[in-house]
């Protein structure tokens, strides 16, 4: 206690605080003290009340990114509404098949990387992606007309050059054409490759072919000009970014191919999905 202190004493010889100088050392850490708890209950209430409105936010969007690269989105109607055109599953990466366990919409990736029991660890030499564990299984979205398929949507994932890279692919009902794709995520340099933002080079992708006649992914991207009878499998490089572009181009080879989604697109193209 400062000499401060000990001019002003009560109850029983110990210092009553509001009886201290304000520039007393053990007034201005009590009053500190208090401050940063007040301040850490105020905080820690905020982000528990808050964590619902922030958790519904996040479904809203990603249902209006999902609709939007089917095609459906209509920003004047009702987002659960339309959503209703869309039906959710989750799918056994190795097996291609359905699976019951989870909710498709609420499935969060990150967090199933993270989880050794949903999750595996990917061979260097296997990771196009760059992103180093593959949950089991992952969503996967169907717009249908009447009973049959008319789109599939893919949830994609990979690093480019500064960061991991979010986004949805559109096929068609066998997986064998693009319909469009988006980017929802990134950290990629504003100007070059944060440019697989820009619409006009994602409307680039709409019609593209992904599979050659043997099954094999064929879709590139890249700056080189494609072969001869090969335009319909490539999608020009955003100028600049040559790096982010690769990223993109090894996401894609990963997702549809037989480490991602690839048994399930082979069961789509034989109609069994």
């Amino acid at each position: 206690m400062s000499p401060a202190d000990d001019k002003v004493v009560g109850n029983g010889g110990r210092p009553r605080l509001r009886d201290l100088p304000n520039d007393s050392t053990t007034k201005i850490l009590v009053v500190a003290t208090l401050v940063c708890i007040v301040c850490a209950v105020l905080v820690s209430s905020a982000a528990v009340l808050l964590r619902p409105i922030q958790q519904r936010n996040a479904l809203l969007q990603k249902q209006r990114d999902i609709l939007t690269v089917a095609g459906l989105y209509d920003r004047t109607a009702d987002l659960d509404q339309q959503f209703k055109q869309i039906e959710a599953h989750l799918v056994d990466l190795d097996t291609g098949m359905y699976s019951d366990d989870g909710d498709a919409l609420q499935f969060d990736v990150a967090s199933a990387v993270r989880d050794p029991n949903a999750s595996s660890r990917i061979p260097t030499a296997d990771d196009l992606a760059k992103i180093h564990r593959r949950a089991h299984q992952m969503p996967v979205y169907l717009v249908r007309k009447g009973t049959d398929i008319d789109t599939v949507i893919l949830p994609i994932y990979g690093y480019g050059l500064w960061s991991t890279m979010y986004g949805y692919v559109a096929l068609n009902s066998t997986g064998e054409r693009v319909k469009a794709i988006t980017f929802y995520d990134h950290g990629e340099t504003p100007g070059l490759g944060a440019e697989i933002e820009n619409l006009r080079w994602q409307a680039l992708w709409a019609g593209k072919r992904t599979f050659d006649e043997q099954g094999k992914v064929a879709l590139s991207v890249s700056k080189t000009r494609p072969a001869e009878g090969w335009a319909d499998y490539h999608v020009d490089a955003i100028s600049g970014a040559t790096l982010t572009s690769v990223g993109v181009h090894n996401m894609i080879q990963y997702w549809l191919g037989e480490q991602g989604y690839g048994p399930y697109l082979s069961r789509l193209r034989d109609g069994g999905a």
